[in-house]
């Protein structure tokens, strides 16, 4: 079962904001991502953030769609922390440049805002392989 998740985020994202995702990878996963959407209803609107999680690849892929045009992917990482049927803790945190993502406490990447204001930036989307216990 693949999970489906649109939160809002009150107000939009603005610096010094915490995003936290608790869940379990699948036993048999392929992918799962997490987006910062513009437009919670409206998915082919701006996307701050588009956050890919390839088991196959072992990749994290991290993008922005701006006018529809999206940019230049991110993909290095300094390990790949996503293990089948192991629950993990994703802290999303958004600063004033870039945004930050921990796993489990520890740092796995940044991504430079391209949206701006920030605040544009409505909702959590998540959605693939994984079971959400809890997201904040």
């Amino acid at each position: 079962q693949v999970e489906q998740y649109v939160g809002e985020i009150k107000g939009g994202l603005r610096p010094a904001m915490k995003l936290t995702v608790i869940g379990m990878v699948h036993s048999n996963p392929k992918s799962f991502s997490v987006t910062l959407l513009c437009d919670p209803v409206d998915a082919s609107k701006d996307v701050g953030l588009l956050f890919t999680v390839n088991f196959s690849e072992k990749s994290i892929t991290r993008n922005a769609r701006i006018a529809g045009k999206w940019g230049r992917e991110e993909k290095t990482i300094p390990y790949f922390p996503f293990t089948a049927g192991d629950t993990f803790k994703m802290e999303i945190l958004c600063e004033h440049q870039q945004i930050r993502v921990l796993l489990d406490g520890r740092q796995l990447c940044d991504f430079t805002h391209r949206i701006q204001p920030l605040n544009l930036v409505k909702a959590l989307q998540i959605s693939g392989d994984i079971k959400l216990t809890k997201v904040a």
